[in-house]
């Protein structure tokens, strides 16, 4: 497979292989394409959260107060364990 870049680029995979990261252009490119995957694979993940997040329904009310005597209570049952 033979692909073209642009100039710039061309310019800047020859310093990462002349600068001894890279061996040769193919492991530049593979990293580069590596890299992309992840990148998409991480959007592709954030697409899924949000689309559970909006077919779980509208958000609940809840009280903040309440949540935190809550907290307050795990905690100081978690530090009287501890004793």
């Amino acid at each position: 497979m033979n692909v073209h870049v642009p100039r710039h680029f061309e310019v800047w995979i020859e310093d990462q292989v002349a600068s001894g990261r890279f061996g040769d252009p193919d492991q530049v490119v593979v990293e580069a394409l590596r890299l992309l995957e992840q990148r998409e694979a991480k959007i592709a993940d954030l697409r899924a959260a949000v689309q559970a997040g909006l077919d779980s329904g509208p958000a609940e009310p809840w009280d903040f107060a309440e949540l935190r005597r809550s907290l307050h209570a795990t905690w100081d049952a978690e530090q009287q364990g501890r004793v």
